[in-house]
């Protein structure tokens, strides 16, 4: 799978968890707008559930947020795999990154999920330019009308301005010979525009609609409206999010509503219904980015009549206001712990027709690869400037043995380890002994040089777990999780072996720059003995490269190995002269005989020596 088709599945989940992100938020608006009958008026509540929605869709779209999910994974075949006809009529399977640059290969087949995850991203950014047309044109509507207008300068000859509180507003008044309602639009000048025919109505009339309008200034409705307008347009597609911004809008009417008729008689009350009432006759449909006295839709009409005649008084509470974002954080949450996510898999051809997966992201002709996902990762040590990025490299998986660099470190730095040949500890029955080169007694020396599992768990035990995880924490070391398997208390033991330890080869290079440039916070002898022990070799260019390999299984969604392929990992740096570039490659492949690190290994460095020299 490419990075674009990652980041493209990514966004597609992403729209989808927003939606239903969405769905959850408005049916708790709903629910408080039954039982909480002055809620309408909280223009708060509405802007938070956009921000609360639009949360959800960021948050999905970042690296391993899938790690926050608690349901299992949906199977799929794998979607970019391609079956390639290689000279000789030999089918191959390989990634779509590595297809491209094969030479000879013809693509026969590409999965629906890709083409429609990509069609999803076309049509949205369609959408979003669409959407940002429309503003744009509703903005220049208004500019047009303010031009077209005449400049009030003289407010004591309006009568909407004969009251104290309206007077020398913070805004432009232009009146204009349009059957327009009041509205007030512009974020940075705000602009008042009032129909000339507004001086027909009443005096009260005409002061309380001015004042009304004036005190969407005051109160910052036009901020708090362009947060919403630019929420709705990012995420145009969800109908909850027209819903929010809607009521938002209402909310902010209701609110104005609430401060100018406050302490007046019923007789005003009546008074400024009726002026709502005629002004919305005039325009149906106002400017979506001004605020209109009668900006609200037919549906809501008579609501806000009744609400003007007969206030709720009661002041919203707040354990409602608590229990409200208390609502939202719980959706957001639930959004991310529910959030869908694929898990792919490889479809298998018939046995006799099995086919040899090649070599990912390296031209090496080896047989032997058979990689599903691998990655190529290299840095320059000293500026960090990335040279090689090849392949699932943001993935993370289980470190294997290569953590035994990063526990050499701690056993050293802590006095648990001497040297390169102490402590040299016997083998004990009930060791692990997967590997027979392992029963015996082993020094430093011996453990990285034959990955011995139960070296490495000798010095974790005497580091102790707090130690442990205070190490792994200041390392900064993948995601930090030595809990291991849940339920097992085996974190000490097994967290970096096919458990809760996870690392990507980006981590694993930004790791071993720290180690190279000595800049974690460690003893010299941590860093003098480590590379002492590290297994070493120097190709025919003169680079010498000190690396590490590690072999595990993968975990399966049931929590079992699987038994039918390997992760193999090679880590490490080459020096030469002044010079040092760190390194990470890492492959899942078809289990066979022996361990994927070594195989891995050997590919890697058969084109490493070519590949270095050119960067």
């Amino acid at each position: 799978m490419t990075p674009f088709d990652l980041l493209v599945f990514r966004f597609l989940l992403a729209s989808c968890g927003c939606v239903v992100a969405g769905l959850g938020v408005w049916a708790l608006t709903a629910l408080c707008r039954r039982n909480l009958p002055d809620f309408s008026a909280q223009r708060s509540m509405w802007l938070l559930g956009q921000i609360t929605v639009v949360a959800t869709f960021l948050v999905i779209l970042l690296p391993h947020s899938e790690r926050l999910r608690v349901v299992p994974p949906i199977d799929l075949p794998d979607t970019t795999e391609e079956r390639l006809v290689v000279p000789g009529g030999t089918v191959a399977l390989t990634t779509a990154a590595t297809a491209s640059s094969m030479p000879n290969a013809n693509p026969i087949g590409r999965s629906w999920l890709v083409y429609g995850a990509q069609a999803w991203l076309l049509t949205y950014l369609l959408g979003l330019g669409y959407s940002i047309i429309r503003l744009w044109h509703a903005r220049r509507m208004l500019r047009g009308l303010a031009a077209a207008g005449c400049l009030v300068s003289d407010l004591d000859r309006h009568q909407g301005f004969s009251m104290a509180l309206t007077r020398a507003p913070a805004a432009l008044v232009i009146e204009v010979d349009v059957p327009i309602s009041p509205m007030l639009f512009g974020l940075f000048k705000p602009c008042l525009l009032l129909p000339r025919h507004l001086r027909r109505f009443e005096t009260a009339q005409q002061q309380m609609i001015v004042e009304h309008e004036l005190t969407h200034l005051r109160r910052r409705d036009l901020q708090w409206m362009s947060v919403g307008i630019l929420l709705q347009t990012l995420l145009w597609f969800n109908p909850f999010m027209w819903l929010l911004r809607a009521n938002l809008s209402w909310a902010q009417e209701l609110g104005c509503d609430r401060d100018v008729l406050r302490g007046r008689p019923q007789e005003q009350r009546k008074a400024y219904a009726a002026a709502l009432v005629a002004q919305f006759r005039l325009q149906h449909r106002p400017a979506t980015t001004a605020l209109a006295f009668d900006g609200v839709s037919v549906s809501t009409l008579a609501a806000r009549i009744s609400l003007i005649r007969e206030p709720v008084t009661a002041p919203l509470g707040r354990w409602a206001r608590c229990a409200a974002l208390g609502g939202l954080a719980s959706i957001f949450a639930g959004s991310l712990a529910f959030q869908p996510a694929l898990a792919w898999r490889v479809d298998r051809l018939p046995e006799a027709a099995q086919p040899t997966l090649e070599k990912s992201l390296w031209p090496a002709n080896d047989p032997a690869s058979q990689t599903a996902i691998s990655c190529t990762e290299l840095a320059d040590a000293a500026s960090g400037k990335q040279l090689v990025h090849e392949g699932q490299c943001d993935e993370r998986v289980t470190p294997a043995s290569t953590f035994n660099i990063a526990v050499s470190l701690m056993g050293y730095d802590s006095g648990i380890l001497s040297d390169e040949h102490t402590p040299r500890w016997p083998f004990q029955a009930g060791y692990v002994d997967w590997n027979p080169s392992w029963r015996a007694a082993t020094d430093p020396a011996g453990w990285i040089k034959n990955s011995v599992l139960w070296y490495a768990q000798q010095v974790t035990s005497r580091l102790g777990a707090a130690r442990f995880q205070r190490y792994v924490k200041r390392f900064d070391y993948g995601n930090h999780d030595v809990s291991g398997d849940p339920g097992k208390d085996n974190g000490l033991a097994l967290s970096w072996l096919s458990s809760s330890l996870r690392i990507s080869p980006v981590e694993q290079v930004a790791f071993l720059r720290k180690v190279v440039n000595r800049n974690l916070p460690l003893s010299a002898n941590a860093y003098d003995m480590t590379f002492r022990i590290m297994n070493s070799e120097t190709l025919k260019n003169g680079w010498k490269i000190y690396g590490k390999t590690g072999t595990a299984a993968p975990v399966l969604p049931d929590g079992r190995d699987d038994e039918a392929h390997q992760y193999g990992w090679y880590v490490g740096w080459a020096t030469k002269g002044q010079r040092t570039i760190v390194f990470a490659r890492m492959a899942l492949e078809r289990r066979q005989e022996g361990f994927a690190g070594g195989r891995v290994k050997e590919a890697f460095l058969r084109d490493l020596t070519t590949r270095l020299d050119s960067l």
